[in-house]
């Protein structure tokens, strides 16, 4: 439940600064996620972050999960630099802290757009084998001020090359009953995931967002 708000303000330039606050019923693992994000444009570029919380009724939270991304870049600048850091815990195990460090690009208008990037990420503690990830995340207004498409899709790996690639992908529809509520859900796709096989594998979700 992430991402999402981050290519939204990057793409419509009349937002400066956005943040909106989620809640998701999870139905494949039976409990709900809450999601907090925060955008904001500056002159010279732009910083995101969000953290997510799992909820369940035997353990109350489950899962934390937090990330903050700073792209540099100007109007002169063609291509952004890209830094993030991300980490978080849950009641089995820690997620491990983790540094990336690569280039943004970014297109699009007030009916569609997208951004990506490509970086090297570092963990935390890790040794020898270099990992890399790449993100992109995109939207479509499908109904002006009523329905929008939008997600993002992870690939990143964990122990080298020679591992197996971990794949996350969170497409999301929304419905804008108005500018403060939306109602919806999504779809997270994964392989490999937090310990998981590498069979694809695909969770819904019905949320409701409050713009704030």
């Amino acid at each position: 439940m992430k991402k999402l708000t981050f290519l939204f303000a990057i793409l419509v330039t009349t937002i400066v600064t956005s943040q909106n606050f989620q809640l998701h019923n999870d139905f494949e693992r039976g409990h709900l996620t809450t999601t907090f994000e925060l955008f904001k444009m500056d002159k010279y570029g732009n910083t995101f972050t969000f953290v997510d919380f799992d909820y369940d009724s035997v353990t109350g939270t489950s899962n934390a999960y937090y990330e903050i991304a700073r792209v540099l870049k100007t109007e002169k600048m063609p291509v952004g630099l890209h830094v993030e850091y991300n980490a978080g815990h849950t009641n089995s195990f820690t997620i491990p802290e983790a540094w990336i460090f690569g280039a943004n690009y970014s297109k699009g208008n007030a009916k569609w757009g997208f951004s990506t990037y490509a970086g090297y990420k570092a963990f935390t503690g890790a040794d020898g084998e270099g990992n890399f990830q790449v993100t992109g995340t995109w939207y479509w207004n499908v109904i002006a001020d009523k329905l929008t498409f939008t997600g993002f899709a992870d690939l990143w790996t964990e122990n080298g090359l020679s591992d197996n690639t971990v794949f996350l992908a969170e497409p999301q529809l929304w419905y804008h009953l108005n500018k403060t509520f939306s109602v919806g859900g999504e779809l997270e796709i994964s392989s490999n995931f937090a310990g998981g096989s590498d069979a694809i594998k695909g969770r819904p979700t019905l949320a409701i967002k409050w713009n704030i």
